[in-house]
């Protein structure tokens, strides 16, 4: 093994750990369960969620939870079970996770875009046994997937956005009213029909599984992340204690809770750290900035595409982002001007982070307080280094280790990875040999262990037989003062096989050519990397965790 190999083992990035930050996190909470309990023993009077006009205390999640989980066992759920979780950003989201740990269960996150078909797949594939709804998902999808049969669902409890709060914001509740879900069972009642209940302990182990969450199927179907309590626990409190965060502080909610960042960076830290959680149904710009107003967060992270959203809004000032001790953001690279962009608009300096579903979320952070260098090379900006108790390597095509900045596979073993895919054993020797995760994401690691995220495997476009990287042409075309958001995707070409097509949208009153971009790039990159085409768009396609769907694009150009 040569010197520059030898240099994963020996961790060089822990030289640049936040001052009286160690390289090893002891834990304090064996399981989520406990985390809850503890916050809850700590000051059962402190609030645990706001909502709107309503903040909810740790006494009623946990008697509201207690509820649920008696209505549920009554049903026959039993430890091991899956409570299925087909919600938005909603009160209901933490209470359904914390009654399933009650009752040795495991909770199954339900993405509540995920149309009958994606919904009968997860439920069919994780065998869950009940289901916390949405009223209107319920009546709109899950109630003729579940009396279609096929599923094992045989109790269903319903709620309705409109709960817990007085303020009705039509811009994220127009038109909404409660809906009857009748045969299901409506939480409020269950909370009044149950309430001082206490179910059965039935305390989960720290392997066992907490949350199944599905990846999202884009190299084929869907499978089902194993996240464990410890794997849960460990990252959560990896927030925590990165940034030196406590119950004084407040967590704004913008990610998706059904997402790893949002599972772990919102709900996970709020419970380890005792702290406010601030949710608001769902991301809509103008809401989440009375919320920043209203509530003063200290805390977020999300992608880059919501900080775009929330800057973008007429009116904002650097004193709505006073309140920020620290923003984070991952889910999607971020270009080093989009980054200068925030600062300028906000005062804030950004942390990258970055991780997986199978990681339980950040694997890599930009160490608080420091900044993520640029690589002059590539010009993309650094998603952090390992970290507590994480190695990360780089591997060459035939699995070898590479050499300290050479190109490769980015693999992550630490307490943070999943054990595996739920009943998918060939999937998880596959991805997670000796459990080492094979992220699928190429980057190298520079001498003084900072890692650099090049791109997806999938996305290399190759012209000419030279290796494009869509991520360095996006981050030059993101220097255009007149670019709002760009993706850039490989499309078939008669002479190179592939060339390179940009797909823009433009910040608002902007005036730029298509020859005026391609020349920009021109004069910025090689000449076999620059877009020979680009295409405007009024807004790119987008997950719902705010990431540019590539694949979308290339299905346009094909």
């Amino acid at each position: 093994m040569s010197a520059d190999v030898s240099a994963y083992a020996s961790r060089p990035w822990l030289a640049l750990y936040r001052e009286g930050t160690g390289p090893s996190l002891v834990v304090d909470h064996p399981t989520m369960l406990d985390a809850f309990r503890a916050a809850l023993a700590r000051d059962p009077r402190a609030v645990a969620v706001y909502y709107f006009d309503r903040g909810l205390t740790f006494a009623e999640i946990d008697s509201r939870s207690d509820a649920l989980a008696v209505a549920l066992t009554e049903r026959g759920f039993v430890r091991g079970d899956r409570l299925a979780l087909y919600l938005q950003n909603d009160p209901a989201f933490v209470i359904g996770l914390v009654a399933a740990w009650k009752i040795g269960g495991t909770a199954v996150a339900v993405n509540p875009m995920n149309k009958a078909r994606e919904l009968s797949y997860i439920l069919v594939d994780s065998a869950a046994t009940a289901l916390l709804c949405l009223d209107e998902l319920y009546r709109d999808v899950a109630r003729a997937v579940i009396d279609g049969g096929g599923t094992a669902v045989r109790a269903v409890v319903t709620y309705s956005a409109l709960d817990e709060q007085t303020r009705d914001d039509a811009r994220v509740f127009s038109g909404a009213a409660r809906i009857s879900s009748d045969p299901a069972l409506d939480l409020e009642s269950v909370y009044q029909q149950h309430a001082g209940g206490r179910p059965e302990p039935s305390r989960p182990a720290a392997g066992d599984t907490a949350v199944l969450m599905y990846t999202s199927g884009t190299t084929g179907v869907p499978k089902g992340a194993m996240n464990t309590h410890a794997n849960l626990a460990f990252n959560a409190q990896t927030y925590r204690d990165w940034i030196g965060l406590d119950a004084d502080d407040r967590v704004l909610g913008v990610a998706p809770l059904f997402h790893i960042t949002g599972l772990v960076g919102h709900i996970g830290l709020a419970m380890v750290a005792g702290c406010p959680l601030i949710l608001a149904h769902r991301f809509e710009p103008g809401v989440v900035l009375d919320a920043i107003r209203e509530r003063r967060p200290t805390f977020t992270v999300g992608s880059i595409t919501v900080f775009t959203a929330l800057t973008a809004i007429p009116g904002v000032t650097k004193g709505d982002w006073s309140s920020f001790r620290a923003v984070f953001s991952g889910g999607a690279p971020i270009a080093p001007a989009l980054e200068a962009a925030f600062a300028e608009q906000t005062g804030l300096y950004i942390h990258n982070i970055y991780g997986l579903t199978e990681t339980s979320s950040p694997s890599h952070a930009v160490p608080f307080g420091a900044r993520a260098p640029v690589d002059q090379k590539t010009g993309a900006l650094s998603v952090g280094v390992p970290v507590f108790d994480t190695i990360v390597r780089i591997l060459g095509e035939d699995g070898e280790e590479l050499p300290v900045g050479e190109v490769g596979e980015i693999v992550v073993a630490g307490p943070q990875v999943v054990p595996g895919y739920w009943n998918r054993p060939d999937a998880t020797a596959a991805s997670l040999p000796g459990g080492e995760l094979r992220t699928g994401d190429v980057g190298f690691m520079d001498a003084d262990g900072w890692f650099y995220l090049v791109d997806r495997k999938k996305d290399m476009i190759n012209a000419s037989g030279y290796k494009v990287w869509p991520r360095e042409v996006e981050d030059v075309l993101y220097g255009h003062p007149a670019v709002r958001e760009v993706a850039v995707v490989g499309v078939p070409d008669e002479y190179r096989g592939e060339t390179v097509k940009a797909f823009v949208s433009l910040q608002p009153g902007a005036d730029v050519t298509e020859d005026e971009l391609i020349d920009y790039a021109r004069r910025n990159m090689a000449a076999y990397k620059y877009p020979r085409s680009i295409a405007f768009v009024p807004d790119l396609p987008k997950t719902v965790t705010g990431k540019i769907l590539r694949r979308e694009l290339r299905q346009v150009t094909a």
